[in-house]
């Protein structure tokens, strides 16, 4: 690339620290209109948030303006996240996620007996603002919050990530198209012991018994505490001196 040349916004975004996860939309998916269907409801100052993905020139009274510039930036990051979870929904976009799968891109699973794992993004809805990003084991098949330590340094960003930019279909809908890839379910499970043996199931039973007198316990100690602090009169610690 030559000194003359400008990094796209696209390429820009998806290297930003913490963006690792994204994919990089090919333009002529977003200059597709079908593709676009319904964003434009979604997404404030949507027309100039996509010349901004696609590297257009911005309206003169943008240039003038830069905290309406910043505004927009915002718009078309929150744009861009939405067209991304169509994206990888299609051959091309799971090509390109598949690739980084099987590189690690995503971290892997935490868990003891899924033996290193590679895992996938996820959300939990598809609707904007109502739940961060998650990571999907396809081997154990449960979800965690992102702490893989590749990514230490950009967890704070990851956890800020709007999980409806993946979606909750993606990474079902990639082991559906690539079924050779899906790992066998991981069937070991730990097993607690003391001194070498079993907890009998009863143990568990008792002390989940215990647990919950516990805190019917508590509930009744804070509401006498209430009820006794409500019920005495001004200056009757006075009176009783």
């Amino acid at each position: 690339m030559s000194s003359s040349e400008e990094v796209s916004w696209i390429s820009w975004f998806c290297g930003l620290r913490g963006n690792e996860f994204f994919c990089e939309v090919d333009e002529d998916y977003i200059q597709d209109k079908f593709n676009l269907t319904g964003l434009s409801e979604q997404v404030p100052h949507y027309r100039q948030a996509q010349d901004m993905i696609l590297d257009l020139e911005p309206d003169d009274d943008l240039e003038d303006n830069p905290a309406q510039s910043e505004v927009i930036e915002q718009a078309a990051e929150v744009l861009y996240g939405l067209i991304h979870a169509r994206y990888i929904m299609t051959n091309r976009g799971l090509a390109q996620m598949l690739e980084k799968y099987q590189q690690g891109d995503f971290g892997h699973c935490s868990r003891v007996y899924c033996e290193n794992q590679p895992m996938l993004p996820v959300g939990l809805s598809d609707i904007p603002g109502e739940s961060m990003l998650k990571l999907y084991c396809p081997k154990c098949q449960d979800v965690y919050t992102p702490k893989s330590s590749r990514y230490h340094l950009a967890l704070i960003v990851l956890s800020d990530i709007d999980g409806a930019y993946f979606g909750t279909s993606f990474p079902h809908m990639l082991f559906m198209v690539h079924p050779e890839y899906r790992p066998k379910r991981s069937t070991t499970q730990y097993v607690p012991r003391i001194f070498g043996f079993k907890i009998h199931p009863t143990a568990y039973q008792l002390q989940y018994q215990a647990a919950a007198r516990g805190r019917n316990q508590q509930v009744s100690l804070t509401q006498g505490q209430q009820r006794t602090t409500s019920g005495s009169k001004p200056g009757s610690a006075m009176l009783h001196k």
